[in-house]
């Protein structure tokens, strides 16, 4: 049995959630291991856990592939813990805590089981396309400091540590930040590779893979030293073979074979010298690509582009065409419309800021109502909510009135099943505006499914 124990710290957007952790048993033949998942914030748990439903349903010959058994999520500066609470409502309430990750790292670090997989995330406000750059401060900012949580929990097993690792974050991270581009990747790279893991990436656009929405962010996998895909690597004659079409990544998600050259470099110096003088040239571009793979601190690294041919999800596919059954705080009122198109559309003017400089501002337009028929654009954090903004979903329905989306068809977007987030435990129903927000968080499930499936494939 695989016990994969999901940790989840506080990450992505603004307000991800703190710490969520659960424990998956994966069973498979006469396979047998025990494989604890660390995964930052709520919406990954859900993630998991609705990957375990499908896998459980499609794999008959595994149907234990998945099964939590240990799981803890906190936000912090909250009374009311809506994703914890939403958890549990669903999961039940048996090994779940809900702490501040740090705290269990730093004092009950005993309470963490032995596992093979770890699965997790840190903020990325500090990295977020959201933000301007001013306030891009990365690994060394004020939330940065979560993704050393991750790093003392493989340390500190030491000979113990997983022998897989899965983590996520926006695909900004590969060249944060602005004044030493890629700095922050890199020392995340060598901290992997002193502990003895081999590292691929890639960016991700759920939506060039037939998901219904366009959502890019990076996913990195790791693989420890004499673990069997560690072994498979070393053994490629041609670390291209690996990944354009041998990796774990690869088989998730092909891309095209037109091969453009590996760009290489090593990434040299201690922790503390890399933070210091990582591209303090000031490059306007960060060295690392979209997909790569780092091999005893030797980086590996190439642009390429998705290879799919087959079945797409689109918005119109996604949302309730019928309107009777939208409440009618969804539609947008007339008197509304302009403000909505103002924000909506192409801007150039003059501003003045709270401190009196004054600036001249400028942003092209955004399509209103969006397209039904694309994938939708990224959920946002502040999806929720009847104020006009830019950044919300509106579609036309069928009798030409204007609507925003409502909370079922953003989980559908993130290809979670309808109302997961409705009920938190009592049965208490969550604020719409928080099941935007928690949306806004969370990962496309498909992602992060064939991911699952094609690493157990490798085991």
């Amino acid at each position: 049995m695989l016990n994969i124990s999901i940790n989840f710290f506080r990450l992505f957007l603004s307000g991800r959630i703190k710490s969520e952790s659960c424990v998956i048993r994966y069973d498979r033949a006469s396979f047998s291991v025990e494989l604890l998942l660390l995964v930052s914030v709520y919406d990954c748990v859900l993630a998991i856990h609705r990957s375990y439903t499908i896998w459980k349903k499609d794999l008959d010959q595994n149907k234990n592939l998945y099964e939590t058994v240990w799981s803890s999520q906190w936000e912090p500066g909250k009374t009311t813990q809506h994703a914890s609470q939403i958890y549990t409502h669903i999961f039940g309430t048996t090994n779940h805590s809900c702490k501040d990750i740090q705290e269990v790292v730093e004092k009950e670090f005993d309470t963490i089981p032995n596992h093979d997989l770890l699965v997790g995330g840190f903020p990325c406000q500090d990295y977020s396309v959201a933000r301007t750059l001013n306030q891009a401060k990365g690994i060394y900012g004020k939330k940065g400091v979560l993704w050393w949580s991750i790093f003392n929990i493989l340390n500190k097993k030491c000979k113990d540590s997983p022998s897989f690792i899965l983590l996520e974050n926006v695909d900004r991270l590969l060249k944060s930040p602005s004044e030493q581009r890629g700095r922050d990747f890199a020392v995340m790279l060598a901290s992997l590779s002193d502990l003895g893991y081999i590292v691929e990436w890639r960016v991700i656009n759920a939506a060039d893979y037939g998901f219904p929405q366009r959502r890019r962010r990076v996913f990195i996998m790791g693989y420890k030293k004499d673990s069997k895909v560690y072994n498979l690597i070393k053994k490629e004659k041609e670390v291209a073979n690996w990944i354009y079409k041998n990796g774990v990544i690869a088989k998730a998600f092909p891309v095209k074979e037109c091969r453009e050259e590996l760009r290489k470099f090593n990434i040299e110096g201690s922790l503390g010298e890399i933070s210091e003088k990582f591209s303090t040239h000031k490059p306007s571009k960060s060295p690392f690509e979209i997909t790569g793979i780092m091999i005893d601190r030797k980086v590996h690294t190439v642009k390429t582009s998705a290879d799919y041919n087959g079945k797409r999800t689109l918005l119109q596919d996604v949302v309730i065409h019928d309107e009777t059954k939208i409440p009618a705080e969804f539609f947008i009122k007339d008197e509304e419309q302009i403000k909505w198109t103002y924000l909506k559309g192409g801007k150039k003017e003059a501003r003045k800021s709270k401190s009196g400089f004054e600036y001249n501002y400028s942003e092209g337009p955004m399509i209103f109502p969006d397209s039904l028929d694309k994938p939708s654009r990224t959920i946002v954090t502040g999806e929720g909510g009847s104020s006009p903004s830019r950044f919300k979903h509106v579609i036309k329905t069928q009798s030409g009135r204007l609507r925003r989306l409502m909370p079922i068809e953003l989980e559908r977007l993130n290809m979670f099943p309808d109302n997961h987030t409705k009920y938190m435990s009592d049965v208490k129903i969550t604020p719409d505006v928080k099941r935007a927000f928690i949306m806004g968080n969370a990962l496309v499930v498909g992602v992060i499914e064939k991911l699952g499936k094609s690493l157990s494939n490798f085991m």
